[in-house]
């Protein structure tokens, strides 16, 4: 598949590689929360669906940090654009840089997402837990708690820019 799959592609894929129900249940909170920021902006809305649909696909394999990587790997064996497996790829904590990785046992590279789809993937993925619509706030309290600085730093930013870039706090999104 070397185009975009649309919802329903992404649904069977999810399906066809072992996702949960609960964990589909949180890519679909996370594509409504994608899609409205995707509408602020001029990102590739099919893309930044798809990714949403997609960003735990990983989760089929592990529901630890590294279902990012393998989320990654299997986007890749399924031939799907390497946009899309970018952004399953760097969505995760609103992006590592590779001097975290290894206390993570990541493979060291930079998970930092780079494209407007990647950072509107990350932080809708922030902004639910579960399938639970959180503020920002929350999150950055919650990661300060588990003594993660730098990753509530991350959040920080990642939504100062994003609520920028869409003209609004996206905490009202």
């Amino acid at each position: 598949m070397t185009t975009i799959p649309d919802s329903a592609q992404c649904m069977q894929l999810l399906k066809k590689t072992g996702c949960s129900p609960n964990t589909i249940k949180h890519c679909l909170a996370v594509r409504d929360v994608a899609m409205r920021i995707a509408k602020k902006t001029h990102a590739d809305i099919a893309l930044v669906e798809a990714g949403a649909l997609l960003h735990d696909i990983g989760r089929s394999k592990t529901h630890g940090i590294r279902h990012a990587v393998e989320g990654a790997a299997i986007a890749q064996t399924l031939g799907l654009p390497q946009q899309l497996v970018l952004i399953i790829e760097r969505h995760i904590g609103a992006g590592i840089p590779r001097e975290e990785t290894k206390q993570l046992g990541l493979p060291p590279k930079d998970y930092i997402p780079q494209s407007l789809e990647e950072k509107i993937v990350a932080h809708a993925d922030n902004l639910i837990d579960g399938h639970t619509r959180h503020t920002i706030a929350y999150e950055i309290n919650k990661a300060l708690e588990k003594g993660q600085k730098n990753h509530a730093e991350r959040l920080k930013n990642l939504h100062e820019e994003l609520s920028k870039l869409c003209g609004m706090n996206l905490d009202a999104i």
